[in-house]
């Protein structure tokens, strides 16, 4: 209880900034005809004013075909006032809301007059802040104190978002679907997020989190949607911007490594240099980034302390010394064929180059004895292309569009481990080589429509996903490897979509409703020579809906509800048959026989915004049956633990989000976001098929956790601007046992020179050293604790210039 009310504390006390993602501007169109014979009227004067006091706001006049366009209409009630010599003046109130970017007014009639009537005024209250509560954007150029990392490091700032074993979780969970630039991509994951920590944070433009995700996007990610928007500059002529990164981490041994292990990486270099390049003449926009990552890492330095029911005691340590070098190409071309039409043409390429040394010696329990040493090397090169072909068609109506895309993937994943096995009188050498292709195909027509009040949403989706993989054992003497759990592996995947969304708004009320259909016939093919697993597979038709409801109590206050059905898919990965051998003695392996785990999700937001800041807090619930998670268990005879992914039964997330924002003064502006959540892992059992059927069972585990964030940032004279921030993450189940708090301040200074075109940086990461990772493992006739000290402190210098 002490440590809640510290937690609570701790959230009334601590501070950050963010930007919240909104629709601040919207463009009304539409259409004036002649009352008498339906024709189209020409030329007509259409004003915008304030209702209060009369005050223009904006106007134009309709084309050719009776048609008008404003934009840059803030949200809120205005007057619409529409004349033209002839005919009678009309004036008709007009409701402009913050759902939509663009709002089509039916059809205005005029009425044939003798005389012309004076205008007609138009007005509103616009709110500054107003947004659907359900999608934040953050701009990665304010993150100062993680500026020059990777996009993984860049989001642990955000409010919401923690990062645990390099993956990213929405409020304590994992399942979190990556897109860049709104598609799914073999770097970051389809359906499953990986290679975060590789892509430069240079690269990037925004991030979107979208806690509540429409039917417009796949229903893959029970916890949310990240979306990675990358730079693309649209400016007229020949511009850019350079920039280059130095950084250095792991600048001291923070626990001594067990005997006879080799050093471990100190003093780790970074380097960044990236390239934004972009020409636009008439109608065509040519655009290229590019971005360089070569990092030293010290990936993992794990000690396990290992306890067996018959007394046994082992302890190891895993040291891993990393060097990857992640080349990232984006490059295409916009061509405006006329006024509505559009095509883009765009490719991808990414080159990830990873050489992993690691050590694992394994002692007695008083560490007297060294009972065997693992030492490993991995070179692996990850190649990934991506081609995207997208056209747009564009109505009379502003807003009213025809999107048409297709996009192609290929990535390729080539690994290659050596392992050196120490025994007390004899030493073997183990080899294996994985190669697996992934190929994906995906096709989407969009079809968007504005209405009075609000917009329609409906599309298709077709993917054809297949990955081959083959595994190949090269055993040595004293082989731990198993040979029959070797050879090829084929993944085949299909998922047509269709969808439907509606989005209303009025003054007072805002209103979203979808529905999503999803075919799934996914097909594992297995090496029938594989010692335990057989070919398997499944396939479903299921809809998952989406639902918000919004009452806006006044222009400041604004109350949401929001429901959800979501699934996570078992990617290719969690299903692969083959044991992993990075660690030694606790080997992961996949599980054909895995099988979607399906959320439905709850939520009441609540939102007030006043002139220098906000406040936001939300109240969620997710209940999901088929939970995925991984099982260790052990076999008769053996040490070894096996690490294998299960469907765990039903789970729980209770939870209390809350985000205050103020600007104190021009210098200083704080945030505070704090997250404390409920878990609960209802009780399972479940059987582990490899090496051998072996059935573990859990009794039912709760857990109070949560999460906060603190953030200040100030913004001196002169172009200097500085941040700091503070994460707390308490103390949360896992499966099988429990992760311990964890804690750090990272900060960061920039200046602006060169009249502006110029910036330099410098910022630090886990400033005090405190990032630990603990955790505590009770299984079936064992368990163990492990506390990891990987690199967490480092410390950046950067220069950027804008041409």
């Amino acid at each position: 209880m002490n440590k809640i009310r510290l937690f609570f504390v701790l959230i009334s006390i601590l501070a950050a900034t963010v930007t919240n993602a909104q629709v601040s501007s919207v463009t009304i169109s539409g259409m004036v005809k002649n009352k008498a014979d339906k024709s189209a009227v020409p030329y007509v004067n259409v004003v915008v004013k304030t209702e209060k006091d009369s005050v223009f706001v904006a106007g134009t006049v309709t084309n050719d075909e009776g048609r008008f366009s404003i934009a840059n209409i803030k949200p809120g009630n205005y007057r619409l006032q529409i004349s033209f010599m002839g005919f009678e003046n009309k004036e008709q109130p007009l409701f402009v809301g913050s759902l939509s970017a663009f709002l089509d007014i039916p059809v205005i009639e005029l009425q044939e007059a003798s005389t012309v009537l004076e205008g007609v005024t138009i007005s509103a209250k616009a709110s500054d802040v107003n947004n659907k509560l359900d999608k934040k954007t953050y701009s990665v150029a304010d993150n100062i104190s993680q500026s020059g990392g990777s996009v993984l490091q860049s989001m642990q700032n955000l409010p919401g978002v923690t990062v645990q074993d390099g993956k990213v979780q929405l409020r304590g969970n994992d399942k979190v679907t990556v897109l860049i630039d709104g598609k799914q991509t073999a770097l970051t994951g389809f359906g499953s997020q990986t290679g975060l920590d590789n892509i430069p944070a240079t690269a990037i433009d925004k991030i979107e989190i979208i806690n509540n995700p429409s039917s417009k996007y796949d229903a893959n990610g029970n916890a949310g949607i990240i979306n990675i928007i990358m730079k693309k500059n649209k400016q007229d002529g020949f511009n850019g911007k350079v920039g280059f990164t130095y950084g250095t981490g792991s600048l001291w041994v923070r626990k001594e490594n067990l005997p006879t292990i080799r050093p471990q990486y100190t003093f780790t270099p970074k380097l960044n240099p990236s390239v934004s390049l972009n020409y636009r003449k008439d109608k065509v926009n040519i655009f290229l980034q590019a971005d360089n990552l070569y990092t030293q890492t010290l990936n993992k330095n794990e000690f396990v302390t290992r306890n067996y029911d018959d007394g046994t005691v082992i302890n190891s340590q895993l040291k891993r010394n990393r060097n990857t070098n992640f080349l990232t190409t984006k490059a295409g071309v916009d061509w405006n064929i006329d006024e509505q039409n559009t095509l883009t043409v765009s490719g991808m390429y990414g080159s990830e180059k990873i050489i992993d040394r690691g050590d694992q010696p394994f002692f007695n329990g008083n560490i007297s004895q060294r009972l065997r040493l693992w030492q490993f090397l991995e070179d692996e090169l990850k190649t990934t292309a991506m081609a995207t072909a997208a056209y747009q068609h564009k109505f009379k109506e502003a807003g009213h569009l025809l999107n048409i895309g297709f996009n192609y993937t290929f990535h390729r994943e080539d690994e290659q481990y050596f392992y050196d096995n120490y025994l007390p009188s004899s030493t073997g050498t183990d080899a294996f080589k994985l190669l697996s292709d992934e190929q994906v195909y995906d096709f989407n027509i969009d079809y968007i429509k504005p209405l009075k009040y609000g917009r329609i949403e409906t599309g298709i989706k077709l993917r054809n996903r297949s990955i081959p993989t083959n595994m190949d054992f090269r055993p040595g003497a004293n082989s731990v490897l198993d040979m029959d759990a070797g050879g090829w592996a084929d993944y085949k995947e299909l998922i047509p979509a269709i969808y439907g969304n509606y989005v209303f708004e009025t003054e007072k009320w805002e209103a979203e409703l979808g529905l999503r259909m999803e075919y799934v016939k996914i097909q594992y093919n297995v090496n029938p020579n594989h010692s335990t697993y057989k070919s398997d597979g499944y396939n479903y038709t299921q809809p998952f809906p989406n639902m918000r409801l919004a009452y806006k109590l006044n222009d400041n206050n604004k109350l949401s509800v929001f429901y959800n059905r979501r699934v996570d898919r078992p990617n290719e990965v969690d299903i692969r048959i083959f044991p992993k051998y990075d660690d030694a003695e606790i080997i992961k392996v996949g599980n054909p026989a895995l099988r979607p785990q399906f959320t439905n999700s709850l939520e009441l937001g609540y939102k007030n915004t006043w002139n220098n800041g906000y406040f936001y807090s939300a109240l969620y619930h997710r209940f999901a049956n088929g939970t995925i998670t991984r099982i260790s268990s052990i076999v008769p005879g053996s040490n070894l633990i096996y690490a294998i992914f299960q469907n765990a039964g039903r789970s729980y997330n209770t939870g209390l989000e809350a985000i205050l924002n103020q600007k104190v003064s021009d210098v200083y502006s704080f945030n505070i976001n704090g997250n404390i959540y409920r878990n609960q892992i209802d009780a399972f059992r479940v059987q582990n098929l490899y090496p051998e059927p072996n059935t573990f069972s859990a009794a039912q585990q709760t857990a109070i956790s949560g999460n906060l964030k603190l953030n200040n940032t100030f913004r001196f004279a002169d172009g200097w601007d500085a941040q700091m921030t503070a994460v707390y993450l308490a103390p949360d189940i896992i499966p099988q046992g429990k992760i311990m708090s964890r804690f750090s301040i990272d900060a960061g200074v920039k200046k602006s020179v060169q009249k502006g075109k110029g910036e330099l940086f410098f910022n630090a990461t886990d400033l005090l050293n405190t990032m630990v990772i603990k955790r505590k493992i009770d299984g079936a006739g064992f368990r163990y604790t492990s506390d990891d000290y990987y690199e967490t402190q480092v410390i950046r210098l950067g220069y950027s210039y804008k041409f």
